[in-house]
């Protein structure tokens, strides 16, 4: 008799589900995700575009560079001075050897910005520069 009852006691015990295993792997998955997801950068401030008559799509690893309509010159949420602007492109080509300029000009901001930027751009052997606009 008494071995029937430890039997019923293990067989009880042998139900139990433990869910600390399923846990762990959701954490896991949880900070993989969360590791691997993509961040959408901004410029730094909220730029009017011109209009353009084509516009066209651009992906892949870019750099986001926007000039204000005083000229200030923003990138990465960082207000920077015009001397520094190859130097931070070298900087992110460190992390990204492929990476796209595009430049977002506000539509009363000075040339004299986008050209230097331009100039940044072909100094840091960037080739894919692109001007952003309204479409």
């Amino acid at each position: 008799m008494k071995s029937g009852i430890m039997k019923k006691s293990g067989q009880e015990e042998a139900g139990e589900i433990d869910l600390t295993p399923m846990l762990d792997v959701v954490f896991i998955l949880l900070i993989f995700f969360i590791v691997t997801s993509v961040f959408v950068t901004e410029a730094g401030i909220e730029v009017s575009k011109p209009e353009a008559s084509t516009v066209e799509d651009t992906s892949g690893d870019l750099i986001l560079i926007a000039v204000g309509a005083g000229g200030d010159i923003w990138i990465d949420g960082d207000q920077i001075d015009p001397r520094f602007i190859r130097s931070r492109f070298e900087l992110r080509l460190a992390d990204a050897p492929n990476s796209a300029v595009i430049i977002q000009a506000d539509q009363n901001s000075n040339n004299e910005q986008v050209m230097l930027i331009l100039a940044a751009a072909r100094e840091a052997n960037i080739e894919d520069v692109s001007i952003s606009a309204e479409g």
